[in-house]
């Protein structure tokens, strides 16, 4: 009989839904990361009486009252909006793009001048947007695309927007209203104190070692449980034997300062060219904090290069027709669940997974 009833590949909130609920359940868990700390990408650290979130911006946000009430479970959440603003050689523009946005680019008031103006300039795409650039322009007109898309996509993902997929852009919203509520949505905030503790009581039941990658001794930790719930990279799982999945990475850059207010907004993005990072986060207004100190953090996207955090899939022709080989081999492979984004190469906000995690529960264990 082994130890475990399960392995759990990574403390991210995909691993540790799964992890919670499992032993809520009866069942013995393992869980391991590759880092030295629980939370994957959520972690977050106090500095200066901050709660830093060192892997970039997380704010929860759902429509659906089941996840909320989930992640509510585990903490109180404040009410925190995000309302980022854009950064443009200097010219702010508020975000996403709403009359707000649409009043400082042209000097007009009313959502009919706007649309106006956007009509004519995103006439000039004919038949289906074959790219992100014509998806940009076909939504949103040449001006927003030049001044506010096209600088900071192509910093974000390092490749021309002419040849980055169209779907991309249309996670973008857009309003007539003079809302800056990024994600217009029914749930939305920051839990108090930050995310780490609720990772602490998701995984207090389970056992943890950090430090310590799965896929150097498979079979070493295979040995210990009946099951694995994977949520790695899904071509690392498989030795690479198909060939390499492309990813995005992040560098990020943290700073104190001894300010008690640097930029006024938690979030803001640099579209410009010119600016080698995409965005700046100031930590404290997360929590409408107070103290005398900030932290900042810049955010450098940058190809993966095999060390580094791999954060995004690069879901692009090429790298999808891969991964449909790699699900194939992934639908063979026996008591092993793959969740996550990494593991289904596939975008994840944090209801999302949160949500694929719950299906997997379902999956295994029932109502």
């Amino acid at each position: 009989m082994k130890k475990y009833d399960y392995l759990i590949v990574g403390s991210g909130l995909c691993g540790a839904v799964f992890a919670y609920e499992a032993t809520k359940r009866g069942k013995r868990c393992l869980v391991i990361d590759r880092r030295d700390h629980i939370g994957g990408n959520v972690y977050t650290k106090e500095i200066e009486g901050i709660n830093v979130h060192l892997y970039g911006a997380h704010i929860i946000h759902t429509g659906s009252k089941k996840v909320w009430d989930y992640f509510h479970q585990f903490t109180d959440v404040n009410h925190f909006v995000n309302s980022p603003i854009a950064n443009y050689n200097g010219e702010i523009y508020n975000l996403p793009f709403n009359m707000n946005t649409f009043s400082r680019l042209w000097g007009i008031r009313t959502p009919d001048e706007a649309k106006a103006i956007i009509n004519k300039q995103r006439s000039v795409i004919k038949g289906e947007p074959k790219n992100l650039e014509e998806q940009a322009i076909s939504m949103a007109g040449t001006d927003i695309y030049e001044k506010l898309i096209k600088g900071y996509t192509e910093k974000q993902w390092g490749r021309p927007c002419r040849e980055l997929p169209s779907f991309i852009i249309k996670r973008i919203p857009m309003r007539f209203t003079y809302d800056n509520n990024y994600f217009d949505i029914r749930y939305q905030g920051v839990p108090y104190g930050g995310y780490t503790p609720i990772f602490e009581k998701m995984l207090q039941d389970c056992d943890v070692i950090l430090n310590v990658d799965f896929n150097e001794d498979q079979q070493k930790y295979r040995d210990m449980a009946d099951k694995v719930f994977y949520t790695g990279m899904v071509d690392a799982y498989f030795d690479y034997q198909l060939g390499k999945l492309q990813y995005r990475s992040l560098r990020f850059e943290h700073e104190v300062l001894d300010t008690d207010n640097y930029q006024g907004v938690a979030v803001v993005n640099y579209t410009d060219a010119k600016t080698p990072y995409t965005r700046l986060i100031e930590h404290k207004h997360f929590e409408f904090g107070t103290q005398e100190k900030t932290v900042i953090s810049r955010e450098y996207p940058s190809e993966w290069d095999g060390k580094t955090e791999a954060y995004y899939p690069i879901n692009d022709e090429e790298n999808q027709n891969l991964y449909e080989k790699y699900a194939e081999l992934v639908a063979k492979e026996e008591n092993t669940i793959f969740c996550g984004r990494l593991a289904q190469y596939r975008y994840y906000d944090m209801s999302q997974a949160i949500e694929a995690s719950l299906v997997e529960v379902e999956k295994e264990f029932g109502n």
